[in-house]
């Protein structure tokens, strides 16, 4: 249970390597999803190539939808896109970057689907096989059937129990040829996304490598900024609760008088190990103890966002303040005119 609690929170904290791990789970499950599914088709010249192409795109449809969904920088993305300018503006450049990493995630698992489909041939062969040109593997007779029945007795080539035309056609070699196209179609098709990637993972980069590193960085800022912000809100409520709760104890204890009252026992420094966690959460409210104030924090953090500069002379006065003032304390002394004071000696002589 441990190592399970430390890998969620190793995935927690590696946002990256977290959605890579989901889209790997995706693209495998996708696989054998479609090695458990149940193939069936219609068999039918109307209804053949809507079944065929619906189970090529529609499950793929699906799995690109859901890594939009998984994906927890879409809501991060969302948030961005439609929260108002305020003190801070929008750079277009950062949510096309964000957009572009979530879509090449989602995109895995698709890709995964259709390549195994395409692969297998099934839905290949249900959605062209009546209006394939198979005419090298229909007999002589075949020319006494008008279109309609041609296209009728091709489209039950996928289904081998209902197939009753071996005497015009042979069907174990028309299926091996559609399945042959539809194999040729995948290798296509994969060699076009493993090009694409390439060219979007190697060379863009090459072309705008200052606006590439400015736009991962402030996405990676987004993402951090919000996840530390429901950090301390967290932290507050929890500040908020407790110091509420331990008022609340503190102001009806009077009320309530016991019979016998017992003398307290000391524990191992019970009383300052308390006095401290209460202070520790006194300084967690930071200055915010009051609902409405924290619901005016919150709005103003969505309406208007701080703006991206930080004030150097307020961190250095907090972080050196005990330097500044010996600094100061020295300037003084140097700016400080000495007073001459006359000293007068009176003889008795």
């Amino acid at each position: 249970m441990d190592k399970f609690r430390i890998m969620v929170q190793f995935l927690q904290a590696n946002q990256e390597s977290f959605m890579n791990g989901i889209c790997g789970i995706m693209a495998l499950a996708s696989a054998q999803m479609y090695s458990s599914f149940e193939f069936t088709c219609p068999c039918l010249p109307d209804y053949n190539y809507a079944y065929g192409i619906g189970i090529l795109i529609v499950p793929a449809i699906w799995f690109f939808l859901l890594g939009f969904v998984l994906n927890n920088n879409i809501s991060v993305l969302t948030e961005e896109w439609k929260r108002p300018v305020g003190k801070r503006r929008k750079d277009p450049a950062v949510l096309r970057y964000m957009f572009s990493s979530m879509t090449q995630r989602a995109l895995i698992a698709p890709t995964v689907w259709i390549a195994v489909t395409l692969m297998d041939g099934k839905s290949f062969l249900c959605a062209f096989s009546p209006t394939a040109d198979l005419s090298e593997f229909l007999n002589d007779s075949y020319s006494s059937l008008s279109k309609r029945e041609l296209q009728k007795l091709q489209a039950r080539i996928p289904c081998k129990d209902v197939f009753d035309g071996h005497e015009m056609i042979s069907r174990e070699a028309a299926t091996r040829y559609i399945r042959c196209l539809s194999q040729a179609c995948g290798w296509t098709f994969l060699m076009l996304i493993t090009v694409a990637a390439f060219l979007i993972r190697a060379i863009r980069p090459c072309f705008t490598q200052a606006a590439f590193l400015k736009t991962k960085y402030w996405s990676h800022y987004i993402d951090t900024e919000r996840k530390l912000f429901d950090e301390t809100c967290k932290e507050h409520a929890k500040s908020f609760a407790k110091v509420c709760i331990q008022q609340y104890f503190e102001s009806i204890s009077g009320e309530i008088v016991p019979e016998i009252q017992l003398p307290a026992k000391k524990g191992k420094g019970s009383k300052d190990d308390d006095g401290e966690k209460q202070k520790s959460d006194e300084e967690k409210l930071l200055g915010i103890r009051k609902a409405d104030d924290m619901n005016k924090v919150l709005w103003n953090w969505h309406t208007c966002k701080p703006g991206l500069l930080l004030n150097k002379q307020a961190a250095e006065m907090n972080g050196h303040a005990h330097l500044d003032n010996h600094k100061l304390s020295n300037e003084l002394q140097k700016q400080t005119p000495t007073k001459s004071t006359a000293v007068v000696y009176y003889s008795k002589v």
